[in-house]
């Protein structure tokens, strides 16, 4: 057997001047350009060395014509899900998306019709506002409920008052961003009893879906029953995990043929269904090869998660930390510093110097909110919480 490597997330990596959005737009988002960037969601560890080389090998051949997918290709997306995810889908299910937001956009553009609505459950990650506004549809807001220890649950009973004939799609964060949430089966069962009964198509961004922390499981919205595998798209991708956002290498699984042969056919049209070069043999490292660093990264995170828990309680018990049940992104309840929305942006940019997603971007219910990316060496968490310590005296 192999000995394990043991890889280093200590390492702090200077992004600067990579053309990294985390980096090289804070000037253009936030003013001062010389800020701790704890905003974008990708991660500042390395990208795995063994999705490096093969990249580095497809590299020393000097031609980059027109390519196919490799005819293992789906077998080996379809081999990581079940073996992680316990369900079992078909190579036919999928195709390759261009990322996970265009994926919004498409189905949104390829599904939908004149009038129709969008239901969203806020807060929650703003693309899914954005996207369908952006596109000429109306939005609906089913908020989350929070309870008492400041995770949250779906509001059927409001969804059921604001949901009418003309709203024909539903964008669920699974796990959910910015929350952290992994869904239990039976929320998802009854989610997909509702949408099936209304045909309204469930389109769920699973991107973090490897990522699930302290001993949680992800449950894949369409593997809960045959009527959510008949009236959703599932979106994923390696991208977030294991760290090759800028490679885009999502996907979509399609299980109902109907949907599918709808959304496919959109797809194909227009040839948005063929992934660049990359992309397969970045996904095909990832998840032939990634098993080791996965677990090892979450491990990290996990303790990046704990120092900031730890923290807080000490120091800062004004805000309150909810702990991620999947992903590298912490919601910051700051409501305790009893600060307006300007006051909090004050306190996090121009006294502590740190950029962090304001909760009001991820419409209501994150007012008073951060959300803080720990997908970061232990040492920028240590300086970022110190400054805001140190910003609070």
């Amino acid at each position: 057997m192999p000995e394990m490597k043991i890889y280093d997330f200590d390492k702090v990596i200077d992004r600067r001047g990579s053309g990294a959005v985390k980096t090289d737009a804070v000037k253009n988002v936030y003013g001062p350009e010389d800020l701790v960037p704890l905003w974008v969601a990708d991660m500042d560890f390395e990208t795995p060395d063994f999705i490096v080389d093969a990249l580095r090998k497809r590299l020393e051949h000097p031609v980059f014509g027109y390519t196919v997918l490799p005819e293992d290709y789906w077998a080996t997306v379809q081999k990581w899900i079940l073996e992680h995810h316990g369900w079992q889908t078909e190579c036919s299910w999928m195709t390759f998306i261009p990322g996970i937001v265009k994926g919004i956009g498409m189905a949104v553009n390829a599904l939908l019709g004149k009038g129709d609505k969008v239901i969203i459950q806020p807060p929650v990650y703003h693309p899914f506002r954005l996207v369908p506004q952006k596109n000429g549809v109306e939005v609906v807001f089913n908020p989350l409920k929070e309870l008492p220890d400041g995770s949250y649950e779906m509001d059927f009973e409001n969804l059921a008052a604001v949901c009418d004939d003309r709203c024909r799609m539903l964008i669920l964060s699974n796990p959910h961003n910015p929350a952290g949430i992994v869904w239990p089966r039976e929320t998802l069962e009854k989610l997909a009893d509702f949408c099936h009964e209304r045909g309204i198509i469930v389109i769920s961004d699973e991107i973090h879906c490897d990522m699930a922390l302290f001993g949680n499981k992800h449950i894949p919205f369409a593997s809960v029953s045959e009527k959510a595998a008949s009236c959703s798209i599932t979106f994923g991708a390696p991208s977030k995990t294991f760290n090759i956002a800028g490679i885009v290498s999502s996907y979509a699984i399609v299980p109902g043929q109907e949907l599918r042969e709808k959304f496919f056919g959109w797809l194909e049209a227009s040839e948005l269904g063929a992934p660049h070069l990359f992309a397969p043999i970045a996904t095909k490292a990832a998840f032939e090869h990634g098993e080791q660093w996965r677990r090892q990264m979450l491990e990290y995170i996990e303790g990046n998660i704990i120092y900031i828990e730890k923290f807080c309680s000490q120091y800062i018990p004004e805000i309150r930390p909810l702990r991620p049940q999947a992903s590298f992104l912490v919601w910051l309840d700051c409501r305790g510093l009893g600060l307006t929305h300007e006051g909090l942006i004050d306190l996090f940019v121009h006294k502590a110097g740190l950029a962090l997603n304001d909760g009001e971007m991820f419409s209501p219910g994150g007012e008073g909110f951060m959300r803080l990316n720990v997908g970061c060496p232990r040492a920028t968490i240590v300086r970022a919480m110190t400054l805001i310590t140190n910003a609070l005296r």
